[in-house]
């Protein structure tokens, strides 16, 4: 009889990344979700639920390797399923809900007893950077660090983030793959953009650090990556530059896109929700609107079995 789990379901909030110039560095948790239900089998196998599941069988795979090495655990079989409302492709982390599913789940089955700070080091070697891992696995806004010269992860300072604070997040029907839109990116910036970039990013930093969101009114310019993803997303400038004028404070490109969000407060939210989703509708796309908090738990264990 086996003395650890033989199944455990993990519930992952989606996140917002870069939160305008800081980019690969700055995340958001928000209240939006996918589960990941892992469940011991008889052998060694990996294999999906679902035919729908399917579609994640090679991320699933690479993360339990790394798993297994990382922690040098004796590897398992498992089957898993993966539910929940985190678009695919849309730039709120739904990558980061899988492989941190996959990790925290691993880590009940196999009694590695690792940790959280452990889980986001695995998930940042996996996905590249820390920023949605960071925000997926701690919640609240995150801000990481990653050695300048290894790109290995070495730490997050997170904040927790209000309810009065509403994060309006507007998804084009078209997906973007993040692999795809960091092709479109240059190989060298402008002096003055990364100047301009760096102080937009500071000044975020420090209004999400100290509590005054009203500072966030106009703060989140971006010269990094901005000017070169958002013009592959259709009506999506237009969307933020709506949702401003209808009393936003600021607004991104979420991740790398395709979705675009909006910082509002209570009484504003559905102007920005209606002006973002009308810039998409003027342009001829549709969109979903979702008007989310921040999710300052991260991720959670849910049933242990």
């Amino acid at each position: 009889m086996s003395l650890f789990p033989q199944s455990v379901t993990i519930k992952v909030p989606g996140s917002t990344s870069n939160c305008g110039a800081g980019f690969d560095t700055l995340g958001l948790a928000l209240k939006v979700y996918n589960k990941v239900t892992l469940k011991v089998s008889s052998d060694l196998s990996i294999s999906a639920a679902t035919a729908d599941d399917a579609r994640a069988q090679a991320m699933v795979e690479t993360t339990a390797a790394s798993f297994f090495k990382t922690f040098q655990v004796k590897p398992i079989g498992f089957s898993y399923h993966i539910s929940g409302e985190v678009p695919a492709a849309r730039g709120l982390g739904s990558s980061v809900t899988v492989v941190a599913g996959i990790i925290a789940g691993l880590d009940q089955l196999t009694g590695a007893s690792s940790t959280r700070e452990q889980w986001v080091s695995l998930a940042t070697a996996l996905e590249g950077h820390p920023d949605n891992a960071s925000a997926g696995i701690l919640g609240g806004f995150c801000v990481s660090r990653c050695n300048p010269v290894t790109n290995e992860y070495l730490d997050t300072i997170r904040f927790a983030v209000p309810a009065s604070v509403k994060f309006v997040v507007v998804s084009p029907s078209s997906e973007l793959l993040t692999k795809e839109s960091r092709g479109v990116l240059p190989a060298s910036l402008s002096y003055f953009d990364a100047v301009k970039s760096i102080n937009s990013a500071a000044y975020v930093v420090a209004a999400f650090a100290s509590g005054d969101y009203a500072k966030l009114r106009f703060a989140a310019g971006d010269f990094m990556h901005e000017p070169y993803r958002l013009p592959k997303i259709k009506g999506g400038a237009e969307a933020i530059a709506s949702g401003i004028a209808a009393g936003a404070f600021t607004g991104w490109l979420s991740g790398s896109g395709s979705s675009v969000l909006c910082v509002a407060t209570v009484e504003s939210r559905a102007r920005v929700a209606s002006a973002m989703q009308k810039a998409f509708s003027d342009v001829g796309v549709s969109s979903e609107v979702r008007v989310l908090d921040v999710d300052n738990q991260g991720l959670e264990i849910e049933q242990v079995s």
